[in-house]
Order: C-alpha cells, then sequence, then structure tokens
C-alpha cells in the first residue's frame, strides 16, 4: 500500500475499475460522479524488475498476477463471492448493466431491444431483465449468441443475417406491438446497427450507444427524423457506474440468485491459453474466458 491510502488494507477483497473517480471535477462537483471527467490511475509508473517501463492497459494491465494500481480503482465487495465470476463487473459486463439500468434508464413494463449479444449486449439483456422490462429482444447474426441471450433473459430473438435496417425495424416493432422498443441499446457501435436502433424505437424512446464504434465510421440522418422521433440519443461510457456504488450491490444481487453472472464465465484458462482464447472471442463461441491464477485472487 502506497502512502495515504487509508479505504483499504492488505487482504481486502476487491474489484478493479479502470475509471478512478476523482470527486473534483466539474462533473464530480454537480453530483453526477459517474461521468467524472478528470478520472486517474497509479501515480507511479508500472516497471518490470529491471525498471522496464510497462503500459497498463486501461491503467489496470492484464495477464498478470500483480498489478499497480490507483486506490480509487479497488472496490471492496462481499469476499465469499467467486472472483472468476463477480470480477467481469470489473469492464464488459458492468458496462451491458449500466448501459439498460444506469443510461437507458429500463424499469418495470418497459420494451427493450439489445443489438449485439456479446459479453456487453448479453449484460444488458440480464440487466434488462433485472429492472423489470417486460419485453426483450436480442438482436444478432449469429443463432449461438442468440441462445445465450436467451438463457440470460432475452424474451424474443431476431437473426438479423441477410435482413437490411428496413427488414430489422420492422421486425422489431413487430414484437412491441407495432411500435418500436421503449429503450434500443446498441452494442456493436455500426452505423448501420444504431439506425437500426434509432429507428427500431418507439416515438420519444431512448437509444444507448454502448458498443465503441472504430474512428473512421460515420452517420448519415436527416435531421427532421431526429426531430420528429424525439426521445433521446445517448452513449453510455463504462456503463455509466460508480463502482462504489453499483458493484457491491451487483454482487450482492448475484450472492441472492438474482443476477446470473455466472453464466458469462464460458471458460477458466490459465495464463498459457490465452492466445487460443483470443482465437475464440473472434470466432464468437464464447462470452468469456477468465483466467486463472493459483490462489485465484485469495
Amino acid at each position: 500500500m502506497g502512502d495515504g491510502v487509508t479505504d483499504i488494507v492488505p487482504g481486502d477483497f476487491v474489484i478493479l475499475n479502470w475509471r478512478a473517480v476523482c470527486g473534483r471535477c466539474r462533473a464530480c462537483r454537480r453530483g453526477r460522479p459517474w461521468y467524472c471527467f478528470d478520472t486517474h490511475n497509479a501515480a507511479s509508473p508500472m516497471t518490470l524488475q529491471d525498471g522496464t517501463p510497462l503500459s497498463a492497459a486501461l491503467g489496470i494491465g492484464a495477464f498478470a498476477d500483480k498489478t499497480l494500481v490507483h486506490a480509487g480503482q479497488c472496490t471492496k465487495v462481499d469476499p465469499t463471492a467467486p472472483p472468476e465470476v463477480v470480477g467481469l463487473l470489473g469492464c464488459g459486463v458492468m458496462a451491458g448493466l449500466g448501459a439498460a439500468i444506469n443510461t437507458g434508464g429500463v424499469t418495470r413494463g418497459d420494451t427493450v431491444a439489445v443489438i449485439g449479444c456479446g459479453g456487453v449486449g448479453d449484460a444488458a439483456i440480464a440487466g434488462a431483465e433485472l429492472a423489470g422490462a417486460r419485453t426483450i429482444i436480442a438482436v444478432d447474426v449469429d443463432d449461438l449468441k442468440l441462445l445465450w441471450a436467451t438463457e440470460l433473459g432475452a424474451t424474443h430473438t431476431i437473426n438479423t443475417g441477410g435482413m437490411d435496417t428496413d427488414a430489422v425495424v420492422a421486425e422489431m416493432q413487430r414484437l412491441t406491438d407495432g411500435f418500436g422498443a421503449d429503450v434500443v441499446i446498441d452494442a456493436v457501435g455500426r452505423p448501420e446497427t444504431w439506425k437500426q436502433a434509432f429507428y427500431g424505437r418507439d416515438l420519444a424512446g431512448t437509444v444507448v450507444l454502448v458498443g465503441v464504434p472504430a474512428p473512421d465510421y460515420r452517420l448519415e440522418l436527416p435531421l427532421i427524423d431526429v426531430f420528429g422521433r424525439g426521445g433521446s440519443l445517448k452513449s453510455s461510457w463504462y456503463g455509466d457506474c460508480l463502482p462504489s456504488r453499483d458493484f457491491p450491490m451487483l454482487v450482492d444481487l448475484y450472492q441472492q440468485g438474482r443476477l446470473p453472472l455466472e453464466k458469462f464465465v464460458s471458460e477458466r484458462i490459465g495464463i498459457d491459453d490465452v492466445e487460443a482464447a483470443f482465437a475464440k472471442m473472434h470466432e464468437g463461441s464464447v462470452l468469456r474466458s477468465v483466467v486463472m491464477f493459483d490462489g485465484a485472487g485469495r
């Protein structure tokens, strides 16, 4: 532990996050710390034993049994929870859950569509079910992913292989009494999927973009449609989460059997299996491969 660390002690069971809230920026001062504009990481750089500097991915690092982080990146949670399961809240699963619950504001009785049913999209589906949505539509081109989505709470599925935007939108409307969904979450981040989300929502509905677009993607849309359809067009940053608030709550819900986080763990692997796990990820044959070290983090 470095100087000035007071909230955690050696032996605490924590989930790491990559956006340590500063508490001082204009977003934090306005009571919106989940938008913190000055998040920070460890002040000291990570190095190998010989002094070689390391660039830690997202300020956390990966594929190592030790890392150096800011104290604010550590959130204490129930120590009886399995680390390989609840650790997934540190990134993609929280992004999806938060996109539905925090950014999208899904609540009981809502209709929801999620485009892209990988780890983030399926987490959005689980979040929508947790929030009480009555209809949850999973949209993807892969039947296996649609099966996973059903297991995590989707009530309907659309395989969009060979379908254009108009056909996808028509099917989303058919499954929502002809209106479109109250909240549509784009977990892909391509112009065509965002347009499906935009036109596939109900009037005054909400679009949430949580899939990260490539820098060269461009979107062309009639401005009158933006005005005429109303509602909200939002981007979700890390599920607009506040780790100190959301991580313990979600771990408790998992422990109570109300949030099936274990379904996101497709396999447990060793450090030597990382490259093969990346290949499986690109193939779409896993939701999450979790690297296990001796002691499992205990």
